[in-house]
């Protein structure tokens, strides 16, 4: 939504510019239908990490709670982003995905519908 500012000529900083992560950008993620967590989950990356680190190392982190977390079938996980539905390589990086500053990708888990099918 665009603001208009009271004060002519104002310009603000964008405080979540990628220079200001230390080398680290951000990612979105949204584990849909499971509205135990709010969502999506806004996490600092380093660009090389490669997609199979933020399965093993990332997401039970985030997510882990879950009661449907243990029984997600990885290969079965249905992955999305803004460009549409996409197939991750675990040994491929964020960057090699085409993820820049601030992506939103999300998974969906057929079958796991949260908390007692709740979301």
């Amino acid at each position: 939504m665009p603001v208009k500012a009271i004060k002519p000529g104002y310009h603000g900083e964008f405080r979540d510019r990628v220079e200001n992560f230390r080398g680290q950008q951000l990612l979105n993620i949204c584990w849909e239908k499971h509205t135990m967590f709010g969502w999506p989950m806004c996490i600092p990356v380093p660009p090389e990490m490669p997609f199979g680190a933020l399965l093993e190392q990332v997401l039970p982190g985030i997510y882990g709670a879950h009661p449907d977390f243990a029984r997600i079938k990885w290969n079965e996980v249905q992955w999305s982003s803004a460009k549409g539905p996409f197939t991750p390589d675990p040994s491929k990086s964020m960057v090699e995905h085409g993820f820049k500053h601030k992506t939103q990708i999300r998974f969906r888990t057929p079958g796991l519908d949260g908390h007692n099918g709740a979301g």
